[in-house]
């Protein structure tokens, strides 16, 4: 019995919060979260995510506030994302790996009237906080000798009723930092109607890999800082499944969850992937129930993917697109996934329902099939905005309702997009997008180097690896290990630099004094056939 989404069902559900409550009263005993050994039914989840909303509300929090949440996967973040949608709030997850100042620019940046922390980066948490005039009340995600408030006592204080606080499913319901190449991140506002109207459109068209049988388990180990674990556990959420959430991502717990909890379908980046076939016990694990793996927020090289295949023996799906498109807007379908390589293997795929796509030249003019331009987009999945900022919207946005992406590609005469290169200078390490200007200011301190540019550089493991390229200072011989270690100091270690090149040449500049971080990519690339991996 199929346990996909009626069209009626999607009426039910205009804002996160009706997630919580339609399927509490239509499958109230089925799980919705399983998290570490913690089952959570439907009827649970409404019942919590409205003691969420109370107690946000009896904390002053209001319609239009954030509230930020640091820490690594958890059930109770998902439980937040809802409550907070019922308050007429949203939720800021900051990825658990940056550093306390880059913590506190965010949880400062959103206004943020409550932080939630896991325990995990309580030290740093609390260190970001000591950098703000007006720190937000401080909630801990799980107990421990911290002796602080908790988040199941914070959270069962409040009334178990329905909060009844209006909610627009064009307000913003989550708000999720990328980084910007002023170096500072910036928020991206996705509102319900992103979210979930999108989705709908997708359901309405039937694809089998969007499909949902009754019983099917999701998995989500990608991190909730992204799109890519965030919007994914949505999308278990929203279709009524059982949804296991990874506290992080482990190759070998990986492993056992799939064959343990019977997993149907999860999302990871090619790098995790990479690291999960290469466990000892890959090619022992009984991968029966597994039906789709969706891949994206990097290319995946074609031996990659062929691996992949023959270890899981399930179908693949590609997912292209951004956090300020609430993820997917392109999608390569199972049928072009071919074990003996195509030439479509190489694109990002086809525009998923309800997305138009376009290529622009320079000057914004649009450019016929297989010419190369950025690839620019318009859908419901567009985002409301960047956070406080109106001057980037404006600059990615036009007044049509296109978005710039900032990739440069084509579309083939059937309609298929083949990405060639990256327009701004974004490197994508890992599945984590990493800007080079933040890593340059990081290193810009260090007092044996002159100047410093950061590139990506082509990486076996990651897809792309941080390499930055300096020249010394007069007098002085910098040490490689000393500025990456200057620089992780500074930065979340995933942004520092894996590598870094000495030349005693200036760097390349444009006539307005820009480096040219191209050319000095370059060699790196020679002999490749795409400038992204």
């Amino acid at each position: 019995m199929a346990a996909s989404l009626k069209p009626e069902e999607f009426a039910q559900m205009a804002t996160l919060g009706d997630i919580a409550r339609h399927h509490g009263r239509t499958r109230p005993d089925k799980i919705a979260l399983s998290f570490e050994g913690r089952q959570t039914s439907f009827a649970a989840l409404d019942r919590h995510t409205n003691q969420a909303a109370n107690a946000l509300a009896a904390a002053g929090v209001q319609r239009g506030d954030a509230v930020a949440y640091f820490g690594k996967n958890s059930d109770h973040y998902f439980e937040l994302l809802l409550g907070a949608s019922k308050a007429g709030a949203f939720i800021a997850p900051i990825g658990w790996r940056l550093s306390a100042a880059e913590a506190a620019y965010i949880v400062a940046d959103s206004q943020a009237r409550m932080l939630f922390v896991g325990p995990e980066v309580l030290d740093v948490a609390q260190a970001a906080l000591a950098q703000l005039a007006a720190p937000p009340a401080l909630v801990v995600m799980e107990a421990g000798a911290h002796g602080l408030t908790t988040y199941e006592a914070w959270r069962d204080a409040g009334a178990p009723h329905d909060p009844a606080i209006a909610a627009e499913p064009t307000d913003t319901a989550l708000l999720l930092y990328t980084s910007g190449t002023t170096g500072r991140p910036k928020g991206v506002m996705l509102s319900s109607a992103n979210i979930l109207r999108s989705r709908e459109s997708l359901a309405l068209a039937q694809m089998g890999w969007n499909e949902w049988g009754e019983g099917e388990v999701n998995l989500v180990a990608m991190p909730i800082a992204h799109i890519g674990g965030s919007g994914w556990g949505l999308v278990g959420l929203l279709n009524g499944v059982k949804t296991v959430v990874a506290r992080e991502f482990n190759p070998m717990e990986a492993l056992e969850l799939i064959e343990r909890e019977r997993i149907a379908k999860m999302f990871m980046v090619p790098a995790a992937l990479q690291f999960v076939i290469r466990q000892p016990r890959a090619r022992e694990i009984d991968y029966s129930s597994l039906k789709y793996i969706l891949y994206g927020a990097s290319p995946m090289p074609v031996d990659l993917l062929r691996e992949c295949m023959e270890v899981f023996g399930c179908q693949f799906c590609q997912q292209y697109g951004m956090t300020e498109t609430t993820g997917t807007i392109v999608y390569l379908p199972p049928e072009d996934h071919d074990p003996k390589g195509n030439v479509r293997m190489r694109s990002a795929g086809l525009p998923l329902p309800g997305v138009e796509l376009c290529i622009l030249d320079a000057q914004g003019k649009r450019l016929p099939p297989n010419a190369v331009g950025e690839i620019a987009t318009r859908s419901q999945a567009n985002m409301r905005g960047y956070w406080r900022n109106d001057g980037a919207t404006q600059a990615t946005v036009d007044g049509e309702g296109w978005l710039r992406t900032g990739d440069a590609g084509y579309l083939d005469d059937d309609g298929y997009l083949f990405i060639q290169d990256r327009i701004k200078d974004m490197i994508i390490s890992g599945g984590e997008n990493v800007y080079p200007a933040e890593v340059e200011n990081a290193i810009h301190g260090h007092p044996h180097v002159a100047e410093v540019a950061v590139i990506g550089v082509p990486d076996e493991t990651w897809g792309e690896a941080v390499k930055a390229v300096v020249v010394p200072k007069p007098g002085v011989s910098p040490d490689a290990d000393d500025i990456i270690a200057f620089a992780r100091s500074r930065i979340a270690h995933f942004k520092a630099p894996k590598s870094v090149d000495v030349r005693d040449q200036p760097l390349p500049r444009s006539a307005s004094g820009k480096i040219l971080r191209r050319e000095l990519r370059e060699p790196y690339w020679a002999g490749k056939e795409r400038r992204v991996n």
